[in-house]
């Protein structure tokens, strides 16, 4: 009778270890797509408005650059008497003016100033490009991590339920005899701890649910389903494919070249800063008759010009615009820099994810799945202890978690990848 109540609890273990895949939240709210949360994110996110407002507001002064000062209107009593300071007819010269007058910048200048703003709006707008390409990736990467955190939350709930069964197995054996006290309690510590690792999961998902909910602009209470299954897709692009679609796609490339063309624009701007402005200037002149004289009304136009003998000023201009573009031109260099590297370090991480999870799959799990069954069959006819299935056990339950970790590390290089090419790798 004993010998027949070990074999269904060895039995029921077995089929627990071997047949039990990861479970399904059948109460869980369903899992959301990817796609619609990454375009939920791009159309409300907080950061990114702002980023909007601000191209919104430089693109607004392109407009202000180029526009013509406004024109002063003067009025003045000119050459009245002191002892009569209200008599316009005391003086011939006394004349009531009334006059307009208009700056006009060099030649030029302008259409400089208006393309000066111009790119730097246009920067600013790729900046904003730039700055979704960075909301999808932490989106993405945020979407992997929970995926992760769900898959370990299933080993372990699956773990819990083995070791239930493991203790129930070592009290049996030794109620009769065939088995010691520790087993029982090495197993009740291994099912601590394996409690221990649900509550900080739960921690762990909380947490990133709040992330990505911030991420949504939406309350960081809100409920995240379950990820959905993750499929390996591999890359077929080599590094110097990567590369150009990097150089062709990358907002970040156009605004660099936006703000070259910028310093570009500011240089020659500052060339014709030694070249003067022009002010026309038009006046009436009323006259009253004074003195037999019959008052005829006057006018006059005039020219005025700016004095450009600031040398010092203008100097300091030119050298801005070359600095700016200089630098603009380095950041070009650390850009190329750095997506190499970002390029090459993702391939890299992608095929060795790539390989980890396929050996993972098809070699080591089922491999560590078929040594537990063994040692399962081993304790059962006492030639195996509690200790070495306790060990197999938990050797099947790290290479699980090894290869969702291999997964979700595939899946954060992808979003990274794409990041750093600017578009999305099918």
């Amino acid at each position: 009778m004993i010998t027949c109540i070990l074999r269904t609890l060895l039995a029921s273990a077995v089929c627990v270890l071997l047949l039990a895949g990861p479970a399904r939240s059948g109460d869980a709210p369903a899992g959301e797509d990817l796609n619609s949360l990454v375009s939920r994110a791009l159309a409300v996110n907080p950061e990114l408005k702002a980023s909007e407002a601000r191209w919104e507001m430089f693109r607004n002064r392109v407009a202000q650059a180029g526009a013509l000062a406004d024109p002063m209107l003067m009025f003045k009593l000119q050459n009245f008497l002191l002892r009569d300071p209200l008599d316009s007819r005391r003086d011939p010269m006394s004349q009531r003016v009334i006059g307009i007058s208009q700056e006009l910048p060099f030649w030029g200048k302008r259409a400089l100033k208006t393309e000066i703003a111009d790119r730097e709006a246009e920067a600013l707008r790729w900046q904003v490009e730039e700055r979704k390409l960075e909301l999808a990736r932490m989106v993405k990467e945020t979407w992997y991590q929970l995926y992760l955190v769900d898959r370990e939350l299933d080993i372990v709930e699956r773990n819990i339920r083995v070791m239930d069964d493991f203790v129930t197995l070592a009290e049996t054996r030794y109620s009769v005899g065939q088995g010691a006290q520790q087993d029982v309690f090495k197993g009740q510590v291994e099912r601590s701890r394996m409690l221990d690792m649900q509550i900080a999961l739960a921690q762990q998902r909380t947490s990133l649910q709040a992330t990505l909910n911030t991420l949504l602009f939406r309350p960081a209470e809100t409920p995240v389903g379950r990820v959905p299954d993750l499929e390996i897709r591999p890359i077929s692009l080599s590094a110097a494919e990567l590369r150009a679609l990097a150089e062709e796609n990358r907002p970040q490339f156009r605004s660099v070249r936006a703000q070259l063309e910028k310093g570009a624009a500011g240089h020659r701007l500052a060339g014709l800063e030694s070249f003067p402005d022009v002010t026309l200037s038009l006046e009436y002149m009323q006259r009253d008759p004074s003195m037999d004289e019959r008052g005829y009304d006057m006018y006059s136009v005039g020219l005025t010009f700016n004095l450009p003998v600031q040398r010092e000023r203008r100097r300091a201009m030119a050298r801005e615009s070359v600095a700016e573009t200089d630098m603009a031109r380095a950041e070009l260099n650390t850009l190329n820099n750095a997506i190499a590297l970002g390029i090459a370090d993702s391939l890299a991480r992608l095929e060795r994810s790539e390989k980890l999870a396929q050996l993972y799959r098809t070699g080591i799990i089922p491999q560590a799945e078929q040594s537990l069954e063994s040692a399962t069959i081993g304790y059962r006819v006492g030639k195996v202890d509690f200790l070495s299935l306790l060990d197999a056990r938990v050797t099947v339950f790290n290479y699980e978690r090894q290869y969702y970790e291999a997964l979700a590390e595939h899946g954060m290089r992808r979003a990274q990848l794409e990041a750093l090419v600017g578009r999305e790798l099918e």
